[in-house]
């Protein structure tokens, strides 16, 4: 098989890079990644230096392609499906690849900070750093569930998507952070649009696949305390 994904099953990049392979039906293999195993961690190393994942594997054109984005958009360019995930349209393109910068920085960041906070020893806990996740988490829900009511309002919001009608690179992008953001600063009431587009997206069977794939491994995700 020409693609290999090197992961891990409750990575949140990961599952914004699997979203986008299981919306096309993209044949590919998985590579279970376990950043513990010395051997597994040297083999990611020598894929990608910075040893981080996902990082996708051509060998069909012997190309090796780290960092969901770029996966995402080498994906569209070297194997499109049904489903463009970057607009043609050169504007909505550039909209597309903000609202996945706006995900991975102002969502996916600051959960991940919170996350990392609960696997510290007790003594060494960032409380204020929280706080400031926290924050920015609720500012960016804010802004999202705003931009997600105005697609809603015009014509081209069919779909229901976070551009709109076509699914696209930033609802692979929406779909994992969301999934986290959740879980460590709840949505509530607070975000009417925001709440109802997240259960548009679980539903959505790239990702209703990608959750399901990854329940086995829920209980590893680290409480709160």
């Amino acid at each position: 098989m020409s693609l290999t994904l090197h992961y891990h099953p409750l990575s949140s990049f990961c599952w914004k890079a699997l979203v986008a392979l299981y919306e096309n039906g993209t044949p590919f293999a998985l590579n279970f990644v376990n950043p513990g195993d010395p051997d597994q961690r040297a083999a990611l190393l020598a894929l990608w230096p910075i040893g981080r994942f996902p990082v996708l594997q051509d060998n069909r054109r012997g190309e090796t392609v780290p960092e969901s984005s770029i996966i995402i958009d080498y994906l569209d360019r070297h194997y499109p499906g049904t489903v463009r995930l970057i607009p043609e349209d050169p504007d909505r393109a550039l909209e597309t690849r903000l609202r996945d910068r706006f995900l991975d920085l102002y969502v996916h960041l600051p959960l991940q900070k919170i996350v990392g906070d609960r696997l510290r020893p007790a003594d060494n806990k960032d409380p204020h750093g929280v706080a400031e996740a926290r924050a920015q988490l609720r500012t960016s829900y804010a802004i999202l569930d705003r931009q997600l009511a105005q697609e809603r309002a015009q014509e081209r919001a069919q779909g229901g998507w976070m551009m709109g009608e076509p699914f696209t690179l930033a609802d692979c992008a929406a779909a994992p952070s969301l999934f986290y953001g959740n879980k460590v600063e709840p949505f509530g009431d607070n975000y009417p649009d925001l709440a109802g587009y997240f259960e548009r997206l679980k539903a959505r069977p790239s990702f209703a696949r990608v959750l399901s794939e990854a329940e086995p491994y829920f209980g590893m995700f680290p409480k709160e305390g």
